[in-house]
């Protein structure tokens, strides 16, 4: 291992099957980047100017709009307003993305932030177009935050190992099923409040992430078009060619991705093979996380990392 977190999150575009660092970088990037702009345009008296600009980036709820700012529907995943907004949506993408690219490997983590915050986007503007309650609102209404894709991933590390437990400061161990349930739950009584849009995409999202793990145990990647054009730009960017590897688990009709996405069945690591990984998914699969030895978490762990 190198530097850590700060290591990984510095070089998070010079490695490949590094997704959560990848993600992260994009947030804070264009975090920053917002908040010069901000500032300069602020001091400048062209604060109003400043306001147009993000709102070009800002998902709208009328349709028309959409229309004519087609790329918000991406742009907005990726954007926040305040230290605090990003600050949290951050720490929690960080924590729970670790399991997720843990177990199902970096390409699946990138299809359920991007599904989550399609998922997000597509319920906040049926709710807008549809809902009495939000009609009368929906011509200025906005949203921006990483919140859907990060919902996403909460609830998907919850349905994937609900009994992986946190240490939660002041509450102890608290497993991660009961943080899920608390954040779902919170975003559904808030969906007509101050940021009534927001926690629609939320639950969204929320419900993105418990579908695609749902639909994954049964063979089903619904990221695949999410990670067949990610491959395609990265290859393109890369200048390598596209080579497809699959994982087969025992008496099962279904292909999907192994935990790494580039390997290959007769690849070796510190003396772990691909045979030796398909074992342990499979009893994931099975079982459960858990039901690991610490032996074979530590085999998973060090494969997933390299």
């Amino acid at each position: 291992m190198y530097g850590g977190f700060w290591y990984y999150l510095k070089n998070a575009f010079n490695q490949r099957d590094n997704s959560l660092y990848k993600l992260l970088a994009i947030n804070i990037l264009v975090f920053l980047v917002f908040l010069v702009l901000r500032v300069f345009l602020t001091i400048s008296g062209e604060g109003a100017l400043y306001q147009q600009i993000l709102s070009y980036f800002m998902m709208p709820a009328e349709v028309g709009r959409i229309i004519t700012q087609p790329w918000s529907i991406f742009t907005y995943m990726f954007m926040h307003e305040g230290i605090f907004h990003i600050l949290f949506n951050m720490l929690f993408l960080y924590w729970f993305g670790l399991l997720i690219q843990e177990y199902l490997g970096s390409r699946k983590l990138a299809n359920l932030y991007i599904l989550g915050g399609l998922a997000g986007a597509v319920l906040y503007v049926i709710m807008y177009n549809v809902a009495p309650f939000f009609i009368e609102q929906r011509d200025m209404a906005l949203m921006l935050g990483a919140s859907a894709g990060v919902y996403a991933i909460v609830v998907g590390a919850a349905t994937l190992t609900p009994d992986t437990t946190f240490h939660l400061i002041l509450l102890g161990p608290v497993k991660i099923k009961y943080i899920a349930i608390f954040y779902v739950l919170i975003a559904f009584a808030n969906s007509t409040g101050a940021n009534a849009g927001g926690e629609l995409a939320h639950l969204g999202g929320a419900a993105l992430g418990y579908l695609y793990i749902t639909m994954l145990r049964k063979g089903t990647d619904l990221g695949a078009p999410v990670q067949a054009v990610g491959k395609f730009f990265e290859n393109l960017i890369a200048g390598r060619p596209n080579v497809k590897v699959s994982y087969r688990k025992k008496n099962a009709p279904y292909k999907s991705e192994p935990l790494r996405d580039t390997e290959t069945k007769s690849t070796k690591k510190d003396g772990t093979t691909q045979e030796e990984i398909d074992k342990i998914l499979d009893k994931i699969a099975d079982k459960g996380y858990d039901s690991l030895s610490k032996e074979e978490k530590r085999k998973l762990f060090e494969y997933s990392n390299k």
